[in-house]
């Protein structure tokens, strides 16, 4: 990977220092103003005479750091903080010292990241134990203090720009946890900007061919677009005024390199098929003006069918709030148009760091002193993370379950009425039921989505409307864990088997279980239903069988010879055409 920085503009260690304080002149008082300028003067000494790599003065990196949280508005402690992350490591500075010349909250944050070592991948079996172990740590911090995940992902930010010093084993392993871990965590945060930041710089070390193939069919037909559009934002601006809309601002925006990628495995690699290569942004003043904006251009330009999103009325479950609308533009060409408030455009780029900075701005000026952070509803999850992680023992599960039920691609389906329910991507009617209630899992026997039953496996999309339907004194079914999503929901699972003696240990070996079949009332499929059971060399001690609606049921009392029998059955029994449920009612 050649160095991509040669053509970068050199700023000065003063130059940053400045942009510093102005970015953080909101939030000022007189000792926040000495804390920082303290900062400035510690973290030179400390690496003083220190280059990195690249062969720069070290004292860039922590600058930078510093920067990039200032411009999220964090405050002077948290800059601080980020301008000491690398002192106690990297130089003699201990934490004692941090501690008595910048107070107990900075050596906090300092220690914390100390304590946190990158998630390394391929290593020894040694350092990937360790690896996890101090990922958990990173965790456990974040749930304590949001700040050190904020420290932290700048620092990633920051060392991705400078990745192509390292040899290729650590680039590839610091640009697979970018992707795996850091931006996806990023995007939950609500950092948008950060989290596709993080992707870009990652993509070209992780998938080398693909980010040449994805600049290949991209070619120059973003440059174009975006040429096009600077032509339509006065159209806009004078429909706006017309209709006595008067707009803060009015830009362009690309969707960057990683996402298009991922959009174009989803389109067959047709690049004709995604509209949103480059979109207007309207920034208004008001909520109102936001839905008069949509229908001013809407009497200009058609809207696209089926491409409207209203993501005020119905945010996303980072906090996400914007009107999107696709329409025919001049020249018949399709673009996406979104329509926020400031306040929005703000949260949309900062995400929680946002809510950060609005309640420091708001304590300053009517308590003149900073209070706790009080944590948006919408980021309940985090609090969750602590008590959460105490149910995965192991590190590997914990990393594991970590990466699909907090980070991965996240959808939001609706309860009946009306509450956003956060999943991810590939979550069932089952996962949607265990995070309404664990009694809602345990009792659940079938679902509707939009209004229309569908099976309990079904793969839940954004925007549908969820229902869950269900029985007193109803068990789970063990084949339930063969196609819930979340690690949350298997453990809930497995915890009500056991306890109900349903589910039988690993080791357990020649038990008996009772089995019911709901099927089909089909000819001969009896007879396959046996002929499996045979092959699994399962004695039937009794069976009998009744048919209700059209349906049959079958009960077969079993002497089964270990926990691995059951389960082979199971899953063989649910792939025959006509089974619609299998159930352990009870076990002897």
């Amino acid at each position: 990977m050649t160095n991509n920085n040669n053509n970068q503009i050199k700023v000065t260690k003063e130059q940053i220092k400045e942009e510093i304080r102005k970015n953080l002149q909101e939030i000022y008082n007189t000792s926040e103003l000495n804390l920082l300028e303290k900062g400035f003067d510690f973290a030179e000494e400390a690496h003083q005479g220190q280059k990195r790599l690249t062969g720069e003065d070290f004292i860039f990196h922590p600058l930078r750091v510093a920067l990039t949280l200032s411009k999220m508005r964090l405050g002077a402690k948290t800059v601080t903080a980020g301008l000491l992350h690398d002192s106690v490591e990297d130089t003699p500075v201990t934490i004692h010292q941090i501690k008595k010349k910048f107070g107990e909250e900075v050596a906090f944050l300092v220690q914390s990241l100390t304590k946190i070592e990158s998630v390394k991948y391929h290593q020894t079996e040694r350092d990937t134990i360790l690896a996890k172990e101090n990922f958990r740590n990173m965790i456990l911090a974040m749930a304590k203090d949001l700040r050190v995940i904020f420290i932290k992902l700048a620092d990633r930010l920051d060392n991705l720009k400078t990745l192509w010093v390292l040899p290729p084993e650590k680039q590839q392993r610091k640009a697979s946890e970018t992707l795996e871990i850091f931006a996806p965590l990023a995007y939950r945060l609500g950092l948008t900007k950060m989290g596709a930041e993080l992707e870009d710089l990652a993509f070209p070390y992780v998938y080398p061919q693909e980010y040449k193939l994805t600049k290949s069919i991209l070619g120059t037909r973003k440059e174009e677009l975006e040429k096009y559009l600077q032509r339509l934002i006065p159209i806009i601006k004078r429909q706006l005024q017309k209709n006595h809309i008067q707009p803060v601002k009015i830009l362009s925006r690309a969707k960057h390199l990683y996402s298009i990628w991922r959009k174009l495995q989803k389109e067959d690699m047709d690049i004709n098929r995604i509209f949103d290569l480059v979109a207007v942004r309207i920034i208004v003043e008001k909520v109102e003006d936001c839905y008069a904006a949509l229908g001013a251009l809407h009497q200009i330009w058609k809207p696209v069918p089926g491409r409207f999103k209203d993501y005020i009325a119905l945010p996303k479950p980072n906090g996400y709030q914007s009107l999107h609308t696709t329409v025919f533009a001049e020249e018949g060409k399709i673009v996406e148009i979104q329509i926020r408030t400031q306040k929005m455009d703000q949260e949309a780029e900062w995400g929680i760091a946002a809510h950060w900075f609005y309640q420091l701005l708001k304590d300053t000026k009517i308590y003149k002193k900073r209070k706790k952070f009080r944590l948006p509803s919408k980021y309940h999850w985090i609090n969750q993370l602590r008590e959460w992680q105490k149910k995965f023992m192991d590190s590997d599960e914990f990393l594991e379950s970590l990466k699909v039920d907090f980070f991965k691609d996240r959808i939001f389906v609706l309860t009946p009425k009306g509450d956003i329910v956060d999943l991810p991507d590939g979550a069932t009617p089952i996962d949607f039921a265990y995070q309404i209630h664990t009694d809602i899992g345990n009792q659940a026997i079938s679902a509707k989505v939009n209004g229309k039953v569908v099976p309990l496996d079904y793969r839940l999309k954004s925007g549908e409307v969820v229902e869950i339907i269900t029985q007193k004194h109803k068990l789970p079914s063990p084949t339930w864990l063969e196609f819930v999503k979340m690690a949350e929901t298997k453990k809930k699972i497995q915890e009500i088997l056991k306890k109900k003696r349903v589910l039988p240990e690993a080791d357990k070996k020649n038990f008996k279980v009772r089995l019911k079949i709901i099927c089909q009332d089909k000819i001969g499929l009896l007879d396959k239903i046996l002929q499996i059971i045979a092959k699994q060399k399962i004695t039937i001690l009794e069976h009998h069988g009744k048919t209700i609606r059209g349906n049959a049921i079958f009960s077969f009392l079993l002497k089964i010879k270990s926990a691995s029998h059951l389960e082979g059955l199971l899953k063989k029994l649910k792939k025959l055409k006509g089974i619609q449920e299998l159930r352990i009612e009870e076990k002897n």
